[in-house]
């Protein structure tokens, strides 16, 4: 099978579940994950989709390249692949010694963007609370960001994020 043959086709839902469950060994998954940088954008987005569907154990193989899609995601121009990217972070951990202070200013930067489209600005929220829970000044700052939303009409998606996000500050306060 030519992967990227078949990523530049039109896939369904099932197609690309197939796919993510094909994904079985490394080398499957970095040709994979190198499509997600090809030149054409529809194979491009339907690699990050595969990923997407991957299952935890799976999804672990992308830790290793956190920083990347860090670095990727802050670049990318296209919102659909943005967002693809987003979504593959927030199903990987953050930790207290590796803050990287660049992409919690992308996050909560984006969080308030009225320019960025909701689902972006949603997953920013679930982003910045996952590299801010470990320090309480930036919960602070996180909580401060999340206020200034009370301004705007927001989407049921995004003001259900600041409501759960919120209620974990809470929580981590009273901890503390």
């Amino acid at each position: 099978m030519n992967l990227r043959e078949k990523l530049s086709g039109r896939l369904s839902k099932n197609d690309v579940l197939g796919l993510a469950k094909q994904m079985g060994d490394d080398g499957m998954k970095e040709e994979l994950y190198q499509l997600t940088l090809d030149c054409n954008s529809r194979v491009a987005q339907q690699a990050l989709w595969v990923f997407q569907h991957f299952g935890d154990a799976d999804n672990e193989w992308l830790y290793p390249r956190h920083d990347e899609l860090i670095d990727r995601v802050m670049e990318e121009q296209s919102e659909t692949r943005r967002r693809m990217i987003l979504n593959l972070l927030v199903r990987q951990p953050f930790h207290e010694d590796s803050l990287r202070a660049d992409f919690l200013d992308f996050c909560l930067g984006n969080i308030t963007a009225c320019s960025q489209p909701y689902a972006i600005r949603a997953l920013c929220m679930k982003l910045a609370y996952g590299q801010c829970r470990f320090f309480p000044e930036l919960l602070d700052e996180l909580k401060a960001t999340l206020d200034m939303l009370a301004q705007e009409p927001l989407s049921p998606g995004v003001a259900s994020a600041k409501r759960q996000i919120m209620q974990k500050i809470m929580a981590c306060r009273k901890k503390g």
